[in-house]
């Protein structure tokens, strides 16, 4: 995280006696990244965090199998099509990964149990429902269009209220802001699409009474259901740059120029071998001769995995895609407007349009995407052959 923050109770000094109301010591947990070379928070615990009590082998459920993307193809996948079971955690479609990235589909109104992803941090984008995101930090209220990002081992669960439909996505490492955003001492900079005012981490400890409680963990080894003594929930204040936070792409501000912008200007974050961009409502381009759609491209680096989240696709117009569609296009293939859309949004601008309300959320990987069971389940199989109609 670019900025410091302090939550509840800590000491003046660091690592210095700091005591509970009955003489007895908080117990400290440093968590830090990178060997402690990187950013880190210091939190104050009732108990003991390292007491636990029994660790078991779990088996996974859910299917983790993946697929070459052969033969080479755009793909469509309808995530409407998809039926909810589990919760956010155990219940995730896979949709497709690769050695530094999955990305996985969930809807369920199920709160899931405590989880600790400890294989590296998490984003997960609300489409639609409102949940209440509990950890060792505090909790964030989250709702539609919020990235929450979750530092890597932290402990947390998922508290829907009501249907609630996510986009998972899980890195090998950190999921940070891109550096050109930021000064050299981390601040967010002028010319950056979001500010510091716009993350929302937690505000206040969260104090969870419990004994024996299990926390499903998820190492590179596999899954483990560890059981603590004491509940994880019992920290009464930390500081540090390291925690989980909220961002609404709603807080996104686009980046126009008059003619049309290629796809960096809307990166929102990025991950070890990929970058998160945000789509969002904007003025369109207003050079006089504009073509105010994204032009006939070939990313020959990376991968391209749309999420469609609101709005109109005036530029996908007869492809099929709509809010909940997930289009897949890999390098290896040039993509573009559908057919006709060209100068179809030429005419709509010469009849006064100004502004596209298009929304959606994207992940480009720079090693190729393999492909999961759950967007196989879900293909539009006439999708490629769209461009030729």
């Amino acid at each position: 995280m670019p900025y410091y923050r302090v939550v509840g109770e800590v000491p003046r000094k660091r690592h210095v006696q700091f005591r509970r109301p009955d003489g007895g010591l908080y117990a400290e947990e440093l968590m830090g990244e990178e060997g402690f070379s990187s950013d880190s928070s210091l939190l104050y615990h009732r108990h003991l965090p390292t007491a636990i009590i029994k660790a078991e082998a779990v088996t996974p459920t859910a299917e983790t199998r993946l697929e070459p993307n052969l033969p080479l193809s755009p793909r469509h996948f309808r995530t409407q099509e998809l039926a909810g079971a589990g919760d956010l955690v155990t219940g995730r479609v896979l949709l497709a990964g690769n050695g530094d990235v999955r990305l996985s589909y969930a809807t369920t109104d199920q709160p899931s149990e405590l989880y600790r992803n400890s294989m590296g941090d998490e984003c997960v984008y609300v489409q639609s429902g409102r949940v209440r995101f509990e950890s060792t930090y505090g909790a964030i209220e989250a709702g539609e269009g919020d990235y929450l990002v979750v530092p890597t081992g932290t402990i947390h669960r998922w508290v829907p209220d009501g249907p609630v439909n996510v986009l998972a996505i899980e890195a090998s490492g950190h999921i940070r802001p891109p550096k050109r955003y930021l000064s050299q001492y981390g601040q967010l900079l002028e010319h950056a699409p979001y500010c510091e005012r716009d993350l929302r981490g937690p505000a206040e400890p969260l104090i969870v009474e419990g004994e024996e409680v299990p926390v499903l963990v998820r190492t590179r080894g596999g899954l483990t259901r560890l059981v603590y003594r004491d509940h994880p929930f019992d920290v009464v204040g930390w500081d540090g740059y390291l925690y989980p936070f909220a961002f609404n792409i709603n807080d996104f501000e686009p980046i126009v120029k008059r003619t049309h912008a290629p796809p960096p200007v809307h990166q929102t974050f990025e991950g070890p071998g990929f970058v998160v961009c945000s789509f969002c409502p904007r003025p369109l381009d207003y050079h006089p001769e504009a073509i105010p759609i994204p032009y006939n491209h070939h990313n020959v680096d990376s991968d391209e995995f749309m999420f469609y989240v609101g709005g109109d696709y005036s530029a996908r117009k007869g492809s099929g895609i709509d809010v909940g569609s997930i289009s897949l296009h890999p390098a290896g293939f040039t993509h573009g407007p559908q057919p006709g859309a060209v100068e179809a949004v030429i005419r709509a601008v010469a009849e006064g349009v100004t502004t596209t309300n298009e929304m959606a959320v994207m992940v480009d990987t720079f090693r190729p995407l393999d492909l999961g069971q759950g967007a196989l389940s879900c293909e539009d199989a006439g999708y490629a052959w769209t461009w030729a109609r």
